[in-house]
């Protein structure tokens, strides 16, 4: 892997250590020479710069063959250095984790390695350089909790194991299916599966679009019809026909190509919310509903994105286009309003110009949550409003039959929009 990523080592001094390792485990010594005639190696990680994709990285690449890829005193020699590096030179970190976990010779002087790991990721972050990790088999332990989770970007070859418990310490009955990349897919904490002869290009791709701030995004051209709507109903008509063209039409015909991040890290996707990075003769982020009620993971997720983006510099394009939060007992469990607040308030603190445009139905505080205030534009085939028709008769106690009157009270077509001054204009369709 690293030939084909053009590694080129650091050469790293490192502090002698006793024969048998701080705690003096015995035969650690002999362990460790093993190790080094095995591996080629002189520690669990070899850290350096490559060209990747036309981006200059730092890389960290585990040698599992060295102790099991464990962390040690001298491995937190190296990754400080990498990270250092990083920091002088201003270029993205790559880390290609393959462990164990920490080194059990080295006793609570391995495991504090945790520690020192995490304030570079820190440090680095609030640098505003990007970080990419790569989950090889396995990635499992301290490893897993910092470099590999703690990244930006988490990428993974298929089958790999992956978890916090390495597979000789978690419970007897646990489910080996939730220690693998595939479940941490699943579940939001890992972006893609990548297969290992394709890392070199998907990284190349992923340190481009991190590496590449711009200004702000324009308003993607309408997609569907370019008619304006003559009365309230009609317009919640056109956006909730099935026909309309949805988010992924406009990220497709707006983007030379994209990447999607996924989850909200903390155990939950949503199918109906794209984040991601896209091309556009520079990288602009995106959040994009999918006409789906949005559930706290999707709030979550997109909050995530507009984070990362912000502290890159990179801008933001979000597309409104949800029916409403989801409002269910497992939404309310999951913390819909947490989760909402979130976003108002990502949105609120971003540094970088945020571009949102109303493709379809713009249902009250959950599609607000995803438009930049003074900075939205909406389609011909779109509406936003305080909620829907059908809700707002029901709130109001009248007649459900009288939600078509209702909708046209509301004042929730693209051209009542723009007159309120909710939104800048009604984009057109290109010619």
């Amino acid at each position: 892997m690293l030939d084909l990523l053009g590694f080129t080592e650091f050469q790293v001094d490192m502090s002698p250590e006793p024969e048998d390792g701080p705690i003096g485990w015995p035969g650690y010594g002999e362990a460790v020479r093993a190790a080094v005639s095995r591996s080629g190696s002189s520690e669990s990680v070899r850290v350096g710069t490559a060209h990747i994709g036309g981006v200059d990285a730092v890389v960290i690449a585990f040698e599992f063959t060295f102790l099991g890829g464990s962390l040690g005193r001298r491995t937190g020699d190296r990754i400080e250095f990498a990270f250092q590096r990083a920091r002088e030179l201003g270029v993205p970190v790559v880390s290609l984790v393959a462990t164990g976990g920490s080194r059990m010779q080295q006793g609570m002087r391995a495991l504090t390695q945790l520690q020192r790991v995490a304030r570079e990721v820190a440090l680095t972050r609030a640098a505003g350089i990007p970080q990419v990790s790569v989950l090889l088999d396995p990635t499992t332990g301290g490893g897993w909790a910092t470099l590999g989770a703690g990244a930006d970007v988490v990428l993974a070859v298929p089958g790999a194991q992956v978890g916090f418990g390495g597979s000789r310490v978690r419970p007897a009955d646990a489910p080996p299916e939730a220690y693998t990349a595939e479940a941490k897919l699943a579940w939001g904490q890992v972006d893609q599966l990548v297969l290992g002869a394709d890392l070199p290009e998907v990284l190349g791709r992923w340190l481009r679009l991190l590496s590449s701030p711009g200004a702000a995004a324009e308003p993607p051209a309408a997609l569907g019809s370019g008619e304006l709507p003559s009365s309230g109903w009609e317009a919640v008509q056109a956006a909730r026909s099935v026909t309309r063209p949805r988010a992924g039409a406009y990220l497709d015909a707006y983007f030379g190509w994209r990447e999607e991040i996924r989850g909200d890290r903390a155990g939950g996707v949503d199918e109906g919310v794209l984040c991601g990075f896209g091309w556009r003769g520079r990288a602009i982020a995106y959040a994009a509903q999918c006409g789906t009620a949005t559930t706290p993971a999707g709030f979550r997720t997109a909050a995530r994105l507009i984070r990362l983006a912000d502290r890159l510099g990179i801008p933001v394009l979000t597309l409104v286009d949800t029916p409403g939060a989801a409002n269910d007992a497992a939404a309310e469990r999951d913390g819909a309003g947490p989760a909402i607040a979130s976003l108002f308030e990502a949105v609120a603190q971003a540094r970088v110009p945020i571009t949102s445009l109303v493709i379809g139905e713009g249902g009250s505080g959950g599609a607000l949550a995803f438009a930049a205030p003074g900075s939205t534009w909406i389609t011909p085939d779109a509406y936003f409003s305080v909620t829907s028709p059908e809700a707002a008769a029901a709130i109001l106690k009248l007649d459900p039959a009288q939600a078509p009157t209702i909708a046209s009270q509301l004042r929730l077509r693209p051209q009542d929009l723009v007159e309120l001054g909710i939104a800048r204009a009604v984009v057109s369709r290109r010619p």
